[in-house]
């Protein structure tokens, strides 16, 4: 993999307020807020709050004191050794309680949409190389055909988007994770972002897993910056939905409240992977969800809304996993199918395979193989099926026969009649039901 050098992606911190092209009033405001909610009165506990360097946080507040914001209380903080301490005069409590009224943000001042816009190309999901054996790693716990990895492979690579379909528990969602998990890399996520004078906040401990970027120095006196820590440095992010989804999860989220918005899922998921599960199953029909990725699929850019209707473009750079069960001539049509790059069959296993994912469940959980019960299996019960194997039948078929053991008191084993007793589980038979 092209495992990017943290230090060469890493957003570098601004050298002054000249450098932040951020309004004035906007950072003055959240400086102010900040001090106000937080009960703050130190630079350098101010410099951790708004996670700007020391130098850009105390022209904030020698500009905020000559606008008689803020006023030096004459003193050294009792705690901060030598620093001065600094408070809101009465005219900076009541522009705080102010800037408040019209939004509640404070804390990490915003990143502005162009400045992000140049970090995402830094760290683009499409300037990664997988190799075969970082992507087979990464599927190690999976039993796979090589023709499989022979198209997953360049699908990551390119970084576009994939559509795997096939019958159900053949490890689909099985292989978006491992597809995630080949990435491997960092990238930086920027807290919130600034666009038109509106926050959008962007990382989200749900989504994004934080990481340490680099080891410190344990002998230095003190923390070095070494990034803008206006970003947090993570794991790349990776986006799961299923059934769940629904058009208005692609939009912004206004919070009337705190008068501020929340990414939506694909903007979370910017520099990783998106995975859209079980498509098919969501309230709105593949079709139309589709249609409102054409554009960011094709270009690499989004449109998202304000409150105001004013639309704006944001970076769409992220790997779309869609999954289904449903062949794709049936859920989408052919100007649909062109804007995904890569469709890819994800078939049940062969009888080879079969017995191969078999004998490594039962090992993992404990479980001795035994001769006769598998030609049970593969002589009597599989042709009443017309052979057809799935990925999901040993796990289930031992998970069975485990929990007859515990549940008679034996210690765990499989013989035909326990491989009978599992199978009628897996299988609903057609009936008549008398009313």
């Amino acid at each position: 993999m092209n495992m990017l050098n943290t230090t060469v992606m890493a957003p570098p911190a601004p050298k002054g307020l000249g450098e932040m092209r951020l309004p004035l009033v906007m950072m003055r405001d959240i400086l102010l807020k900040t001090m106000f909610r937080k009960t703050l009165d130190t630079v350098s506990d101010l410099s951790e709050a708004i996670c700007l360097p020391a130098a850009v946080t105390q022209e904030l507040i020698d500009m905020a004191r000559e606008q008689r914001l803020l006023q030096a209380t004459g003193t050294l903080n009792a705690n901060s050794g030598s620093e001065m301490a600094y408070q809101l005069t009465d005219n900076g409590k009541a522009r705080a309680l102010d800037a408040l009224a019209q939004s509640e943000y404070f804390g990490a001042m915003p990143v502005p949409l162009a400045v992000y816009q140049e970090q995402v190309k830094r760290q683009s999901i499409r300037n990664i190389l997988v190799t075969r054996p970082q992507l087979t790693a990464a599927m190690g716990h999976l039993i796979l055909p090589d023709s499989l990895l022979d198209n997953l492979g360049p699908a990551v690579s390119a970084g576009r988007s994939i559509l795997m379909y096939g019958p159900p528990g053949n490890g689909k969602s099985s292989i978006s994770n491992g597809i995630r998990d080949a990435l491997g890399d960092k990238i930086y996520v920027p807290r919130a972002i600034e666009y038109a004078g509106q926050v959008i906040t962007v990382y989200d401990p749900i989504v994004h897993t934080a990481v340490t970027p680099d080891e410190e120095d344990p002998n230095a006196l003190r923390k070095r910056r070494r990034f803008d820590e206006r970003y947090v440095c993570c794991q790349r992010p990776t986006v799961v939905t299923g059934g769940e989804l629904s058009l208005s999860m692609l939009d912004l989220v206004y919070n009337p409240t705190a008068r501020t918005y929340q990414a939506p899922l694909q903007l979370k998921s910017t520099g990783g992977v998106f995975i859209v599960d079980d498509l098919g199953r969501q309230a709105e029909s593949p079709q139309a969800l589709i249609n409102r990725w054409i554009v960011p699929l094709e270009e690499g850019r989004d449109i998202l809304s304000l409150q105001s209707g004013e639309k704006f473009e944001v970076p769409f750079d992220t790997l779309v996993i869609f999954s289904t069960n449903f062949h794709p001539n049936e859920i989408f049509d052919q100007a649909a199918l062109r804007r995904i790059f890569y469709k890819i069959k994800i078939d049940g296993p062969n009888q080879e395979n079969f017995l191969k994912i078999f004998a490594l469940v039962a090992r993992k959980k404990g479980m001795p193989l035994d001769e006769a019960a598998l030609v049970h299996l593969l002589k009597h019960k599989y042709p009443t099926i017309n052979n057809v194997y799935a990925n999901y039948q040993p796990v289930f078929l031992i998970d069975q026969m485990i929990a007859i053991c515990e549940f008679e008191g034996l210690p765990y084993q499989m013989s035909p009649a326990l491989i009978d007793r599992a199978w009628d589980n897996m299988f609903v038979k057609d009936e008549m039901i008398v009313k």
